[in-house]
């Protein structure tokens, strides 16, 4: 069906942080598959872990303990706020089960009338009827009404509004910790505290969607860490699975009090494949000096594009973003520019705002951080 603007372009193989075409032509990949790349490409210990999975068992259903989901579930657990954690395939569906779960938890606390969620202008939570309901974005609902019942929209960072949209129905607090779609906007720590606090003087759940902020990609393990707090209630997915699908949606016990057998459910969710390869990049996320490593490269390349853009302010307005999940506006389409770093060798991804994301694997180095930033300079001295 035509609901993509693609790009012609066509892939046939991917090594670390490049993309080769099927007629030879190489790119430095700053797109990663819209962040889920984590890894780069055909990284060797998830290859690794994929086929020997593949070799034993592909699917046996939830119907039955899957060994994998137990590992990955306590290593999640072990390196989060979390007490549990339901595995599926994509963001969107993490999220539709944090907005499920927060509904269940009021319903099972004898609160069936707390089933509102306060959201933010902006966000981006996935495709489906909730949760572009949750997002809010019309361009995202156009079409498609009636919109899901159940969502109140505020201001990203106006905490004087959220806590004015604050009613006996309102449920929960649902926000990104840096808003990816909505054009690279990182809330600031201390209204990020200050949601915790609020939720918690309400008796409201806070939800964090970490589905593109997650798994190291700002420089700690989920972003929400750098504000010192933690949600109640957290989506996952992208770099999780390192490019295979998966999504996890975690949670504390108490949260999930209401999330009893037959509530809710995943055919596919939790697979042994899925569940190899998410193994794998917890493990390697988690050994000593990965996170240094992408804080410090981070800051090279932010430093970097901030210097390039400096040198032609008639052609970039604004940079901005949070590890590596860095963004700039040009004073051109975005669309445009995208093109135009495609054209000499630099794949990225638009966003709202005019933005143009950078999202590289999270195991660039230096010359790739100098390949990119030389590419960026060209680029943007070639526009007239």
């Amino acid at each position: 069906m035509p609901t993509y603007a693609r790009s012609d372009l066509a892939f046939e193989r991917g090594e670390g942080a490049y993309l080769f075409t099927m007629d030879g032509r190489r790119f430095l990949d700053f797109a990663s598959g819209v962040a889920v790349n984590a890894l780069g490409h055909c990284h060797p210990r998830l290859v690794k872990a994929l086929a020997g999975q593949a070799a034993k068992v592909w699917h046996t259903s939830n119907l039955y303990r899957v060994p994998g989901q137990e590992s990955v579930a306590a290593k999640l657990v072990g390196q989060s706020f979390a007490d549990t954690v339901f595995f599926c395939n994509s963001g969107a569906e993490a999220l539709e089960c944090c907005i499920k779960m927060a509904r269940r938890y009021h319903f099972a606390a004898g609160n069936p009338q707390r089933t509102r969620i306060i959201c933010a202008e902006g966000a981006f939570h996935g495709r489906t009827l909730a949760t572009v309901a949750a997002g809010g974005q019309k361009k995202h609902l156009e079409g498609f009404a009636p919109a899901v019942d159940g969502f109140d929209h505020v201001p990203f960072g106006n905490l004087n509004a959220l806590r004015a949209a604050i009613t006996e129905e309102s449920a929960a607090i649902l926000v990104e910790p840096v808003q990816g779609e909505g054009g690279i906007v990182p809330g600031d720590p201390d209204y990020l505290r200050r949601l915790r606090a609020t939720a918690d003087e309400f008796g409201l759940l806070l939800i964090f969607d970490e589905v593109q902020t997650g798994m190291g990609r700002t420089g700690t393990l989920f972003a929400h860490e750098q504000a010192g707090i933690a949600p109640d209630i957290m989506g996952l997915a992208k770099g999780l699975g390192g490019g295979f699908p998966v999504g996890a949606c975690l949670a504390t016990a108490k949260a999930a009090s209401g999330m009893v057998p037959g509530t809710h459910g995943s055919t596919f969710g939790g697979n042994p494949l899925a569940m190899a390869v998410a193994d794998e990049v917890m493990t390697i996320m988690a050994e000593p000096g990965f996170l240094d490593h992408v804080r410090a490269v981070a800051q090279k390349l932010r430093t970097g594009v901030e210097e390039a853009a400096s040198r032609f302010p008639d052609v970039i307005e604004e940079v901005r973003g949070l590890g590596l999940m860095l963004g700039f506006k040009p004073r051109m389409p975005n669309t445009d520019m995208v093109a135009r770093l495609a054209a000499n060798g630099l794949l990225s991804v638009g966003a709202g705002d005019n933005m143009v994301r950078l999202l590289p694997p999270l195991i660039i180095n230096d010359a790739q951080v100098d390949e990119a930033v030389g590419i960026l300079a060209r680029t943007f001295g070639e526009v007239k």
